[in-house]
């Protein structure tokens, strides 16, 4: 679920050190939202999985994801004819796999689930904070830089430090880029989630139309975005686990 590309196009410098703390940074771009209405959004994207060297396209699939702020999620995916559904509510996490059967997935697996949602609204400065701190990034590190043409606060990692947890925050678009360690069988490896061509979704919110991850430096996946609604009035029963078991 968990879902952005080279938009980030890096100074070869070395970047200055920030002139604000990463509180202040984030409670910035906080603030510019605190008057959009956002109730519920729902996004219809097309993803491709490569294989693990990154160079090659392994498979494809579609997604649509529902939104209904601020705590409820659904994610209905569809890879190779199999049919998976997913809801998140309120840090928990119920799966339907493809063969019918629905289970509760543990709570790393929620975890995981909403890190592509950090640029969800209505949070706080705090909330996102506390997020990024449990993926191991440090807010007591913070430089501003260059991605894009755009100047942006880098929280987490010092300047040319590329495999520190960080998160990368535009002052307008929000979340651009997130750095962070993740358990794998044998190792530990790098995730790389970049978030680019952002677009304006609904007055000063924008929303990123395509994403990519990146494990150790090899492409992942690649997400684009086909279509985003917001505003629509999605019923409760979209996001009500109980409801998974009466799909036919």
């Amino acid at each position: 679920m968990v879902p952005a590309v080279s938009l980030l196009l890096l100074a070869l410098a070395a970047a200055p050190a920030s002139a604000v703390d990463a509180r202040t940074a984030v409670e910035t771009f906080v603030s510019r939202l605190t008057h959009v209405s956002l109730a519920d959004m729902t996004v219809t994207e097309r993803f491709t999985l490569y294989d693990p060297n990154g160079r090659s396209e392994q498979a494809s699939g579609e997604r649509r994801l529902f939104v209904k702020i601020p705590r409820r999620e659904r994610v209905e995916e569809t890879l190779e004819g199999r049919r998976v559904i997913s809801i998140l509510l309120d840090g928990r996490m119920w799966v339907r796999g493809s063969d019918g059967r629905v289970s509760e997935a543990p709570p790393v697996d929620a975890q995981r689930a909403r890190a592509d949602l950090l640029t969800s609204f209505r949070h706080t400065a705090a909330d996102l904070l506390g997020v990024w701190r449990s993926l191991g990034i440090r807010d007591d590190v913070v430089h501003d830089e260059r991605a894009g043409g755009r100047l942006v606060t880098v929280i987490g990692a010092r300047p040319g430090d590329r495999a520190s947890p960080a998160v990368w925050l535009d002052p307008e678009y929000g979340v651009i880029r997130l750095v962070w360690r993740e358990k794998l069988p044998a190792r530990e490896g790098v995730v790389d989630l970049a978030l680019s061509d952002h677009r304006r979704v609904v007055s000063d919110f924008f929303y990123p139309f395509r994403r990519e991850i990146f494990l150790d430096g090899r492409l992942l996946t690649r997400v684009t975005i086909r279509d985003v609604a917001v505003n629509t009035n999605l019923p409760d029963d979209l996001f009500d686990p109980a409801a998974l078991r009466r799909i036919q």
